[in-house]
């Protein structure tokens, strides 16, 4: 993370971008000024990189920027997550201990749906051929029960390097209590065979529960190898544009890792640019006076939805990513497969059906012109005249509003009986339908007040679908920043350097259990200001906080309970505060009940010097920011004829009355009929649902 150059005096830019399984997006800040740019490509799926160095050549030669003056670059990614989902990562082995091999396989015997036979869980990402059983064991206290064979770790790296395996992973039952037999393994493996891809349980994740551990252990090592070529190509992009900083790239739990970092813990970068998004979010709250927000990001590909209460994210230790578990701390997101490209058709039933297949940035939407096939939701916007039926991104995409018509009458309208608009705003419908499930899930599932949150819509497609969505849900205002297309990007420049370390202890909230666990956050503290060091994060940069995972004993799953920075309380405190964190999960608390200390957790924060917000100076009247009237389809009103507004030359605070279409690059916002919507200081887009 050490800039190698300084940047000359007086100008000094932070590029962040966001890669996403459409679109690239870029947003650059000025920190001398405060002024933002942006700037959207088609990503390049064979190769990232090409859209990334195009981006960033675009912004460095339009504003003139040399490459000692480009003092930052922030990078979020999905290449992790999509090489999963397409399974186009390494050939990739497990080695673990000897009698548990099928752990990876047998899982936690849970069906993917309780009702549906049909539908299997997926298949494990190292082949049972594949997975390796070695002679060791480990006790759950820590203590050796046997020792290590390394004349049959020797042999089982013969058979590697006969199978040609690209990656390995090594998982040796409780090595989160001793790590001693996973690095000499590492040690003989990676002498035996060099070039090969390690990844070991205990750097990735040193804790207790071995199927969760396995299973990220093995995905790590399943997109290593691919994602050290990614990085590698990124790397050598920056250096061929004269950059003189080093990239950083944006992890789970929305913090700033260097390559080196992500080289070792590929799978920390799952939900790399949703998490981009919602710290940007936070901040964007924060300069607007709205502490609860629920962000909803809809991408080419997916729905992107969270929670933020009193300006602070939501995280979580466990998810799936496409069906397989993992575990390491992530901003909770929850994702669908409902975006601009996702796929409309007829199933088997005869019933109209909206993704999660997306025709992606290759062919995209049919009236992109690209060699789409499929009917997309882009298509039908395009169609009821809510995107641009000319050209999108300012022009510099053309589309094709005739030949996305004909496909709809053909593949949609015609089998339903319905006409073209009907079609297209069915289809529609049922993508706003499954958006509103996703925000109910982070919602109102979770016990909170809906009423009391803010929409915050981001994406290229999301202020095309916030207006209907936040009405059906009962939200009563939407914020929509600058160009929301971009706003992962932004959120870019806006995280701060982070990691999370973690210790299994299993001890009891008594004295001695208190001496453990002070004891495991000291070391703790110590690995995170190491960390922070070799990121080039000065010590007065640098902010620790940690956390205690606990249960009453007996229980199957842990609380978090946060302490004020590195401050251990003192254990009446504790059980205080973690009893009352138990009411607020499961409404009920056990007085008396032993309390089990599960993990203790630091967080790691270097601090990342961030411009403040600028103000805009919007247009000097309402009139003069209408680019156009055209023909909008609205289900209430049918056509109506719509003012189009270009959303850099709204007046500030003046009120825009819906109907209204706001374009902007990166983005498109619809106002329905009897909304009102203002541009504020900041530039971002505030729309009332309020009767």
């Amino acid at each position: 993370m050490t800039q190698t150059l300084s940047a000359p005096a007086g100008r000094r830019f932070r590029v962040g971008f966001d890669v996403g399984g459409t679109f690239t997006d870029f947003t650059l800040l000025a920190e001398h000024t405060g002024e933002l740019h942006y700037f959207k490509v088609p990503s390049t799926p064979h190769d990232p990189s090409v859209a990334i160095q195009s981006g960033v050549e675009h912004l460095m030669r339009e504003l003139g920027i040399s490459g000692g003056e480009l003092v930052h670059v922030g990078h979020g990614t999905t290449v992790a997550t999509n090489m999963v989902i397409e399974r186009r990562g390494a050939r990739c082995a497990l080695v673990t201990t000897r009698g548990f091999r099928d752990v990876l396989e047998i899982g936690r015997q849970v069906r993917p749906h309780l009702y549906d036979y049909n539908v299997l869980k997926p298949e494990p990402l190292a082949p049972r051929e594949w997975r390796y059983e070695v002679t060791e064991r480990i006790a759950a206290d820590g203590s050796m029960l046997e020792p290590l064979d390394e004349a049959g770790v020797r042999r089982v790296a013969d058979e590697l390097r006969r199978e040609g395996v690209e990656a390995v992973a090594i998982c040796f039952m409780h090595s989160y209590r001793n790590d001693e037999h996973e690095r000499r393994t590492r040690d003989i493996l990676a002498e035996a065979l060099p070039g090969v891809y390690l990844s070991v349980s205990s750097e990735i994740l040193p804790e207790f529960r071995e199927y969760e551990r396995m299973s990220t252990t093995v995905l790590n090592a399943y997109v290593g190898p691919r994602m050290a070529g990614y990085m590698r190509n990124l790397v050598r992009s920056v250096r061929g544009m004269e950059i003189a900083a080093q990239p950083a790239t944006v992890h789970s739990n929305g913090g700033l890792m260097s390559v080196e970092s992500v080289l070792t813990a590929p799978v920390r970068t799952c939900v790399s640019g949703p998490a981009a998004g919602v710290i940007g979010a936070v901040e964007l709250g924060r300069a607007t006076g709205l502490s609860n927000l629920i962000t909803f990001d809809v991408g080419g590909t997916s729905t992107d939805v969270s929670l933020i209460a009193d300006l602070q994210p939501l995280f979580t230790s466990s998810r799936l990513v496409a069906d397989y578990p993992v575990k390491t701390q992530m901003v909770d997101v929850h994702v669908i497969g409902a975006g601009g490209g996702s796929i409309a058709c007829i199933d088997d039933a005869g019933a109209l059906k909206v993704g999660p297949r997306s025709a992606g940035a290759v062919p995209g939407p049919i009236a992109y012109d690209r060699g789409g096939e499929a009917v997309t939701i882009t298509d039908a916007h395009i169609v009821l005249g809510r995107l641009n039926p000319v050209a999108l991104l300012e022009g510099r995409m053309p589309v094709d509003a005739a030949r996305a018509r004909v496909a709809i009458e053909a593949m949609i309208a015609r089998p339903l009986g319905l006409t073209v608009e009907e079609a297209a705003y069915g289809i529609l419908r049922i993508a706003n339908s499954n958006m509103a499930r996703a925000v109910r899930a982070v919602s109102t599932e979770r016990g909170h007040d809906i009423r009391k949150f803010a929409l915050c819509s981001f994406g290229g497609a999301g202020g095309l679908h916030a207006a209907e969505l936040a009405r059906d849900c009962g939200i009563g205002m939407l914020l929509i920043p600058q160009e929301p297309g971009t706003m992962c990007a932004r959120g870019i420049l806006l995280s701060d350097i982070s990691m999370d370390f973690v210790q299994t202890l299993m001890a009891h909230a008594t004295d001695d259990g208190w001496a453990l666990l002070r004891q495991a956050l000291d070391t703790l503290a110590a690995k995170a200001r190491d960390w922070l060091a070799a990121e080039g994060v000065t010590p007065d940069a640098q902010r620790l906080s940690g956390v205690i995972d606990a249960r009453y004993q007996g229980q199957n799953f842990e609380i978090p309970v946060p302490l004020d920075g590195m401050r251990l309380m003192a254990t009446a405190e504790f059980v205080a505060a973690f009893s009352a964190a138990h009411v607020r999960e499961y409404g009920y608390d056990a007085a008396g009940r032993a309390i089990e200390i599960v993990n203790c957790r630091v967080r790691a924060v270097g601090m990342v010097p961030r411009a403040p917000l600028a103000r805009v100076e919007g247009g000097g009247s309402l009139e003069s920011a209408v680019k156009e009237h055209r023909q909008v389809y609205f289900d209430a009103g049918g056509w109506l004829d719509t003012p189009v507004y270009r959303r850099g030359l709204l007046p500030v605070e003046v009120p825009v009355d819906g109907p209204a279409v706001i374009e902007e690059m990166s983005s498109t916002t619809v106002v329905l009929p009897g909304q009102r919507a203002h541009a504020d200081a900041f530039g971002n887009l505030i729309v009332d649902l309020r009767p």
